[in-house]
């Protein structure tokens, strides 16, 4: 290492526009398109939440971003992801003790337990929406 080459660059290259390299020389920048189709808004508090894992704000995200009625049981969500069966019922619980779901048992007449899950996207506000028959 020695010898200098003078065709080498001094430094690796931005793959950003020049413009925005010099107005945020550190930190992320963000290139932005709007959405018009197939998107959710998910609010900084759970994206940017300061007590919840990676896993759990990924999971808050992806429910959210569900239709009403998909399935987001622990079994349906280990087929989603690679994490394991464990790992996916923590997150679900911290999401529960912030505020995000709410899990409750129901007995059906048929005598099957099932799991009813309200996601909530600002946590605080349990007004449960009424579905019309």
């Amino acid at each position: 290492m020695d010898k200098q080459h003078p065709s080498a660059p001094t430094c690796a290259r931005p793959r950003i526009p020049h413009q925005f390299a010099q107005q945020h020389p550190r930190g992320v920048t963000h290139v932005k398109v709007r959405h018009t189709a197939r998107f959710t808004v998910i609010g900084n508090h759970l994206a940017q939440h300061p007590q919840l894992s990676g896993l759990a704000i990924g999971l808050g995200v992806h429910i959210q971003s569900l239709p009403t009625g998909a399935r987001v049981d622990i079994r349906t969500l280990t087929d989603r992801f690679p994490e394991g069966e464990t790992r996916i019922a923590s997150a679900l619980r911290e999401l529960e003790a912030h505020g995000y779901l709410t899990r409750t048992r129901h007995r059906l007449p048929s005598g099957h337990v099932v799991t009813r899950t309200v996601s909530y996207n600002q946590p605080g506000v349990n007004e449960i929406p009424v579905r019309e028959p």
